[in-house]
């Protein structure tokens, strides 16, 4: 059996035939849309006939990035894709500046003797094996540029973390000396790993749910309790399923959890983020990139994305010839599971709109939709043992983990399908 109908669940019950438990009703996991009309709450899992709603996804923009051709043509055979190149910048409000991402290639956009001071520290940067996070920010960009933006972000964006982490995750920021230099005094070429990128043409919950059409999804199955002995699953609607082999694509924390198992090591952070979709009248300082990283703001979120600056078909129908509308997303990360209560949740989700609007971004607010991911990004402590001590003690109990979450890792959709047709494919062996 298979625990989750997220991406790399559905792929993997394509592959093995097993069926999947899924807590939702819907498939998809966070990587799904939904469609909310202007001035209401509803949340609707099919575009209404008349176009006119916002799109949005649980988890915030989800662009597939990376992934290699038998996966995407594999894609294709379910739902038409779009073909996009990346433009994201950093921001800093209190400037009003936007520096091209990443910004160590961009250092023309800076202010002359910062820009001066921050290619000498990169040229000259000691090398050393740095042990945090922290560490390897100053000693990759240097003190200037880390105080400029990456310590001030990561701050935000680990929810404090960074300081006692261990590195990783570098191929997001990719330093290239020769292009520092040339980037200090012309254009550089887009770099990274989400450089480019594809979208299904109707929306990521049009994915899930014709990956789903193959499969024998449960739907409104949360997992409360695993009996590792018995290999049992109980489920809160009071339903039991025992299970020879189990595919498990929940986090791997909350795995331990269920199961009762402690591994002899100790358990690796995660960051909890309130994700806020707002559909709004479009501000006269609106920028046309897709996303922004913010270092600095008052509302303590660290990253705004527009869907719309990928697609118009985000928008309502009547407002995509003259674009006058965004669909926008907001993340703020906490240390992980320090959810806000509800009212904290109403206050910050206003605040943001008024900081939004302050900055021009956006005139009258019609949908602002809060979404809390529990589990949104895994990190691990230097030296940790961990993630490799968990993984082995569930599969000593024929639990194989799978997937982003499911694994500690980092990856994008492309390789967690990818992941999930091999484990599937191989465990139904």
């Amino acid at each position: 059996m298979i625990l989750g109908a997220g991406m790399t669940g559905l792929a993997a019950g394509r592959a093995s035939g097993f069926p999947v438990y899924e807590a939702e009703e819907t498939p998809g996991g966070i990587c799904s849309s939904y469609y909310v009309r202007p001035g209401e709450r509803e949340r609707r899992h099919q575009q209404p006939e008349d176009g006119e709603a916002y799109r949005f996804e649980i988890g915030g923009g989800h662009w597939i990035f990376g992934g290699d051709s038998i996966v995407l043509e594999f894609i294709k055979s379910l739902t038409p894709l779009k073909f996009y190149q990346r433009k994201s910048s950093v921001f800093f409000p209190e400037e009003n500046r936007y520096v091209p991402y990443p910004i160590q290639n961009h250092l023309a956009y800076l202010d002359k003797t910062l820009a001066a001071r921050a290619l000498e520290e990169m040229v000259n940067a000691p090398r050393s094996k740095p042990e945090t996070m922290s560490q390897w920010l100053a000693q990759s960009f240097g003190p200037s540029l880390a105080e400029k933006f990456f310590n001030p972000f990561h701050e935000l964006y680990t929810a404090g973390l960074y300081t006692r982490i261990a590195p990783q995750d570098s191929y997001k920021t990719p330093v290239d000396l020769d292009l520092v230099i040339k980037g200090a005094f012309d254009k550089t070429p887009a770099v990274g790993y989400n450089a480019a990128f594809v979208y299904p043409e109707a929306g990521l919950n049009t994915l899930a749910l014709k990956m789903a059409e193959k499969c024998r999804v449960h739907y409104g199955k949360r997992a409360l309790k695993i009996d590792a002995a018995s290999r049992e699953v109980l489920f809160a609607d009071g339903s039991a399923v025992k299970y020879q082999t189990l595919i498990s694509t929940l986090p791997l924390n909350l795995m331990l959890k269920l199961t009762g198992i402690s591994p002899d090591a100790k358990a690796d952070p995660h960051t909890s983020v309130l994700v806020l979709n707002i559909g709004a009248a479009k501000g006269k300082r609106c920028p046309d990139d897709q996303w922004l990283y913010i270092p600095r703001s008052k509302s303590g979120f660290h990253r705004v994305g527009f869907y719309d600056n990928v697609d118009v078909s985000f928008l309502p129908r009547s407002a995509r010839a003259e674009h006058n509308r965004v669909s926008i997303y907001v993340e703020r990360a906490y240390k992980g599971g320090e959810k806000p209560s509800g009212n904290e949740t109403a206050a910050y989700a206003a605040a943001v709109a008024r900081e939004l609007q302050e900055w021009g971004f956006i005139e009258e607010v019609e949908v602002n939709d809060p979404t809390w991911i529990d589990a949104a990004y895994t990190w691990c402590w230097p030296g940790s043992r961990w993630q490799g001590a968990a993984i082995k003690a569930l599969e000593e109990r024929g639990i194989y983990q799978a997937g982003r979450y499911g694994r500690w890792v980092f990856q994008g959709i492309a390789a967690s399908i990818k992941e999930g047709f091999v484990i599937g494919a191989a465990l139904a062996m």
